[in-house]
């Protein structure tokens, strides 16, 4: 089989042994694979002559279930989430912890998104809002789009920010979310929204390390309010402003419970139900669920398909700022 590797700071297709199915595991065929650029540039730009497998969501059709696993039979598609066993690769070996199957309103496309969609959801299940709370987002790229998205969905007061115009327009069209590429009238539009008292909870998914955007997240929310570390941002906050207003700085971990854990995913051992409600498995079946239900629309943000054969020049073009798109879905038959 063959897959998509980092090395050297470059893209390669490399072949590799095709993985042979085991207890509470499926093989996945790959369909379609998402590529998410903020977290695969920066791997790609920090490669060295270690090859690294690009990918962590994606969707397929089931070749093999292995014993152990109910619910799901070979020719189910099914949307899948978590490197190293997700992967841009033409087949997936996955823990039985790590998918959900895919109903038939739910395009192969938008499945493939999942991780993404996981992700997003457990931002905002760390932020922990209430009905009708109000939700700052800042920074609109693929993970602040769906986050946008899913508050919306939810019911929280949204209001999202980004610096580039098209991205503010495109929440704002997409959801009708109040969205602004001027701070200052996202800040007056809080302002607004909250009676002056401020956002219960900033959600920062802009990347840039020592961002100005930290100190000033302070400054939007209320009393005892939260602002939640999504992006790749240094925790770099002033202490007045945090004592001042007992804030509470957070940070989400990618898809939720179960991630990086060995017994969770390599060993396939769901917590229970009852202790540990919203894994990151459940969050993946939650994102599938959004869709269906068509409470979220996530088609714009898989406008831009690329073949499997064409792979490295899509990358290339990520990589020298080429393209202005949010993500781009391969497409693993061509």
């Amino acid at each position: 089989m063959r897959k998509i590797i980092a090395q050297n700071k470059r893209v390669e297709v490399v072949k590799d042994e095709t993985p042979a199915v085991k207890s509470h595991f499926l093989l996945v065929k790959t369909l379609y694979s998402t590529i998410s650029p903020g977290t695969e540039l920066t791997i790609i730009e920090n490669s060295t002559d270690k090859p690294i497998t690009l990918g962590y969501s994606a969707m397929g059709v089931v070749e093999e279930v292995g014993s152990g696993i109910t619910g799901v039979q070979k020719g189910d598609l099914v949307a899948v989430y978590g490197a190293p066993y997700v992967q841009h690769s033409e087949y997936l070996l996955v823990p039985k912890t790590l998918f959900a199957k895919v109903p038939p309103n739910v395009e192969a496309k938008e499945a493939a998104l999942a991780g993404i969609g996981a992700i997003a959801i457990h931002a905002l299940r760390i932020a922990d809002l209430q009905f009708g709370e109000t939700a700052v987002i800042v920074g609109l790229g693929l993970l602040g789009q769906m986050i946008a998205q899913i508050a919306n969905a939810a019911s929280y007061r949204v209001i999202a920010y980004d610096l580039h115009e098209e991205r503010s327009t495109m929440v704002k069209e997409q959801a009708n979310i109040r969205s602004f590429s001027s701070m200052e009238e996202m800040k007056q539009a809080i302002a607004e929204s909250t009676n002056g008292n401020g956002a219960d909870a900033v959600l920062l998914c802009a990347g840039g390390k020592r961002s100005p955007l930290t100190g000033q997240s302070l400054e939007w929310i209320r009393n005892k309010g939260k602002v939640v570390i999504v992006g790749d941002i240094e925790p770099d906050f002033p202490r007045n402003l945090m004592f001042s207003k007992e804030a509470q700085l957070l940070i989400s971990r990618a898809g939720g419970p179960g991630r990086y854990d060995k017994v969770y995913e390599a060993e396939a051992v769901d917590y229970p139900y009852g202790f540990v409600r919203w894994t990151e498995g459940r969050n993946i079946e939650e994102y599938i669920r959004l869709v269906s239900e068509k409470r979220i629309d996530v088609s714009s943000f898989i406008k831009e398909e690329v073949n499997f054969s064409d792979v490295t020049e899509a990358f290339e073009a990520l990589l020298n700022k080429n393209s202005t798109t949010l993500t781009k879905v391969i497409n693993f038959s061509k």
